[in-house]
């Protein structure tokens, strides 16, 4: 897989990208609007029991596993993973092959989403085409496509965050769909596209990377641990992007959890020697 994607026609169809576009305006602006037009206790309930799961969705199941495999699991809790993810209407199989892409062409002109290409393209036009057939995504994350379980949470993607929103809707109605599913979707979202914008353009480098990559505090803390990207970028097959203690790092603690309760296991972390040599030279 080696063209030039800018050089190439659409990967994804107009129609394909209008659906996706009218998604991402109804997770983005329907919070928004019952917010304005006001909330009740029931909503924020939802919101409480559902965001921690979608959180574990992106942070924990299509980043850290699916994508670089940083902890294995059973067939089952993999799934359970999966289906975390698809609360926030992702796509484990997808994500992985896009990320994994971006990882491998970081900052260059194949990159799934880089600030290279501009602000819109960084933060949502990569929602709509990220330059990739869906057969191209699916090849590079050809590891979860012998199991058919995943394939068919591929096809039928949006069908699980579907059934969420119809439950949040018998709970709560309208607004506890609004807010007990699609406010933390939508922040999700957009916490995804800080750290790929911002980690991209601003912050420090602890390790000089072939990329651009940086540590930005900020957005570490707005994403519960994904801020510390250039430590990321360093050692993507590890859990922990947090190298220190003061780098906080929320996503690894829910898989010291998971490690701890027997969920989890072979769980990777970055080489000790290499974090010591960066801490005696300031880095």
């Amino acid at each position: 897989m080696t063209r030039v994607i800018a050089s190439r026609p659409p990967a994804t169809s107009v129609l394909k990208q209008a659906w996706s576009a009218l998604l991402i305006i109804i997770v983005q602006v329907i919070p928004i609007a019952v917010l304005v037009s006001g909330t009740n206790s029931t909503d924020w309930l939802l919101f409480a029991v559902i965001y921690p799961i979608q959180c574990i969705g992106v942070g924990v199941s299509m980043h850290r596993y699916f994508a670089h495999r940083c902890f294995k699991t059973s067939r089952g809790f993999q799934f359970v993973l999966a289906l975390m993810a698809s609360s926030v209407f992702g796509d484990p199989v997808r994500f992985a092959g896009k990320h994994r892409l971006h990882h491998r062409y970081s900052d260059s002109v194949n990159d799934t989403h880089t600030p290279l290409k501009g602000f819109w393209s960084c933060w949502f036009g990569s929602l709509l085409d990220n330059g990739y057939t869906d057969e191209e995504l699916v090849e590079v994350a050809r590891d979860l496509k012998k199991y058919p379980e995943m394939m068919l949470l591929h096809r039928f993607w949006l069908v699980p965050g579907l059934l969420l929103c119809v439950v949040a809707f018998l709970i709560g109605g309208v607004s506890g769909v609004a807010i007990g599913v699609l406010l933390g979707s939508a922040l999700l979202m957009n916490q995804a596209s800080m750290v790929n914008y911002f980690c991209h353009k601003y912050g420090k480098r602890r390790f000089d990377t072939a990329d651009r990559s940086t540590n930005n505090a900020l957005v570490a803390i707005l994403s519960y641990g994904e801020g510390w990207h250039n430590n990321h970028h360093q050692y993507p097959t590890t859990a922990k992007a947090g190298f220190y203690w003061w780098e906080i790092d929320m996503y690894y603690w829910v898989i010291y959890l998971f490690a701890k309760l027997g969920l989890v296991w072979d769980v990777r972390l970055p080489p000790q020697e290499m974090v010591n040599k960066a801490f005696v030279t300031g880095n």
